[in-house]
Formats: C-alpha cells, structure tokens, sequence
C-alpha cells in the first residue's frame, strides 16, 4: 500500500481528491494539510511515499513549501496538483523535481493515470540494485512506455511502433511520413498507420510545412 499525504486548502477539493486517490487500487491517504506550513511538517514527521501538493494556499505556497521539503532531504515523491498553469511555476516545480504535475480542473482518468505510473515506478525501481539504460529509459520516458504498451489496432505491430518512435526521437526537426517509412524500411501508407495511431496516443505532433508547389505536408515531432 502506497502512503499519501494530501495537501490543498480546500475542504471539498481535499475531499474529492482524496476520494479520486483511494479509488486507485494500492493507494492510501493517511493524511491532510490545509496549507503548505503545515505540509512541510507533516511530510517531515509521516515521511509518506508520496506527496499532492497544490500551489495556492494560504500561508505558503506549494513552491516553497516542495522547496524547504528538499532542503529537509525528506524522502518522498512529489505531485502538483495544481490550477497553476503559467511558465514559471510549471518550470520551478519540474527543477524540485515533481514526479508529475496535474492541472485543475482534471478528470478522475488523469489521476488514476499518474497514480498508476507512480505505481510501476516504485515497484520496477524497487525490485533492482541496479538498472539498465534500457530499464531507466523505460521508468524516466513514462508516458511512452504506457502508451506502447496499450492493446494496438489490428495490423500494427508493437515492435515496429517503438522502432518508429525510436527513429523520430533521433531526429532534430519535424520529418514526413515519407521520411519515417525510408527510415524504417515501410511502405509510405503503412507508415502514415503508425503515425495516425502516434497522434491520437499524443505521442508525436503534427507540424504542416508550407512552401513550393502542390499540397502542404505533415511533418511529425515527437512529444
């Protein structure tokens, strides 16, 4: 059983996330903090294996309080779940090292989502003394590693799908599906399935190219 503790100033959103949290099979809150003081001294003391923190709260905000629990060294994971969407505080949370960062208002599936690669986490990065390059690929680049391990449509091959994202990712710019199929060793239609498939798992972005004669072209980035 993984050990929260909740921090977030509102009565009825604590409730509810706490709520969404223990819905996750393997997940308990043992307790909560109204604001990011009382926070910092909870997750000192109870030490849980993880930690949601929201950022607005009365007192001390959730950047201070993840900051003076780093400086604490406590031993815990870390959250943000959070209304905050600028670039500043998205940017300092992800240098304290959050393990992911939701943003208000989140279905109860984004959640359980986070709740579930934090599982996998912890069991794969417990379960060995030391790890592979291969094995920290897959615990760091998460959300691909789910998103290929989902059932595929029928025709694609999972093998094939991770040798084209493996391709993409070693590319500095946008390419075609042209491109990606030459790379691979694909017909172009085959290829164009894959990277459908990619774009709807949110995986690559499509960036249109314009310039010269005939139709725009789709080029793909990998997220």
């Amino acid at each position: 059983m993984l050990r929260v503790l909740l921090v977030e100033d509102d009565p009825m959103v604590r409730q509810v996330n706490q709520q969404f949290i223990e819905k996750v099979k393997g997940f308990q809150v043992i307790d909560t903090a109204k604001d990011g003081v009382e926070g910092v001294e909870k997750a000192s003391a109870l030490q849980p294996d993880l930690v949601f923190i929201d950022v607005y709260m009365p007192k001390q905000d959730g950047v201070e309080s993840l900051r003076q629990i780093r400086e604490r060294q406590v031993p815990v994971d870390v959250i943000a779940v959070t209304a905050a969407n600028d670039r500043d505080t998205i940017e300092k949370l992800v240098h304290l090292g959050v393990f992911d960062y939701i943003m208000k208002p989140f279905s109860f599936e984004r959640m359980k989502e986070a709740l579930e690669n934090y599982a996998t986490y912890k069991q794969q990065f417990a379960a060995k003394e030391a790890l592979s390059q291969q094995e920290l690929d897959q615990l760091l680049h998460k959300s691909h590693t789910v998103a290929l391990s989902k059932e595929l449509p029928k025709g694609l091959n999972k093998a094939t799908l991770e040798k084209i994202v493996t391709y993409i990712g070693t590319q500095e710019a946008a390419i075609s599906a042209e491109e990606v199929a030459h790379g691979v060793g694909l017909a172009r239609v085959t290829a164009r399935r894959y990277l459908d498939f990619l774009e709807k798992q949110k995986l690559v972005v499509i960036e249109i190219q314009y310039g010269g004669i005939g139709r725009p072209v789709n080029q793909y980035r990998l997220l």
